[in-house]
């Protein structure tokens, strides 16, 4: 009689444990969709309208997100490189060379504009290092495809588009920075056989009018990388 009993127990168990198994597969497929939705809207409403800073997320934001503030990481992250070029390569560089005005400013402001320059090779690895692995883990994503051209839009807007201006204005920054300074240096080599007046420059020989306006040239030449940099500045990147 126990043995019948315990059978008629088994065969109740079975679809109540069948059943508690969808309940659980279920309430996490729902789980899924919420956060799938949750990142979406944040992407769209969010990252989107940020500008150049984005926020960082909050652990509340991290939970309702699940695995996607990972998808988020990947491009917060290249956010942050991006605001440390400008922050400390663009920025100081485009301040001084924005500062001159006159001839004796290239003597007075080179070695302000050398230190300040001094970085921008640097930087332009280290983005172009950040977007090699943004794009790398971006590829290796596996997202839904309700999600993955909203989140393609917001990659091209954070990364894709600012690493295509950046990229090449950092050296071409810093190209002009180098002539600058050169065309200072120049003018402190000269002495006292230079002269400032009436915001120009004078030299006792043809000779070294001749070399400072070469050297003058090869810095016009260059000059639209500075009105590049000042437009990325103000908003150009995103």
């Amino acid at each position: 009689m126990a043995i019948g009993v315990s059978r008629v127990w088994t065969r109740l168990w079975l679809p109540l444990a069948a059943m508690l198994v969808i309940l659980q597969l279920t309430g996490c497929g729902d789980k899924e969709g919420e956060q799938r939705k949750a990142f979406s809207d944040f992407l769209q409403n969010t990252v989107m309208r940020s500008g150049e800073h984005l926020p960082a997320l909050s652990e509340d934001q991290k939970q309702r997100f699940g695995n996607y503030a990972s998808d988020y990481a990947i491009i917060y992250g290249f956010s942050q490189q991006v605001n440390k070029a400008v922050d400390q390569g663009l920025r100081p560089v485009v301040d001084e060379l924005s500062a001159l005005r006159v001839p004796q400013d290239y003597l007075t402001r080179r070695d302000a504009l050398r230190q300040a320059s001094g970085t921008l090779s640097v930087l332009a690895q280290q983005l172009q290092n950040a977007k090699n692995q943004a794009d790398s883990s971006k590829a290796a994503l596996k997202q839904p495809d309700d999600l993955k051209p909203i989140y393609d839009r917001a990659y091209t807007q954070v990364v894709t588009q600012p690493a295509a201006t950046l990229l090449p204005l950092l050296p071409a920054l810093q190209s002009l920075s180098q002539d600058v300074v050169q065309a200072g240096d120049y003018l402190q080599q000269q002495g006292t056989r230079v002269s400032f007046n009436d915001n120009g420059v004078q030299f006792p020989t043809q000779e070294q009018a001749s070399q400072y306006n070469t050297l003058m040239s090869n810095v016009s030449a260059k000059a639209q990388a500075l009105t590049q940099a000042q437009s990325a500045m103000q908003g150009g990147r995103q």
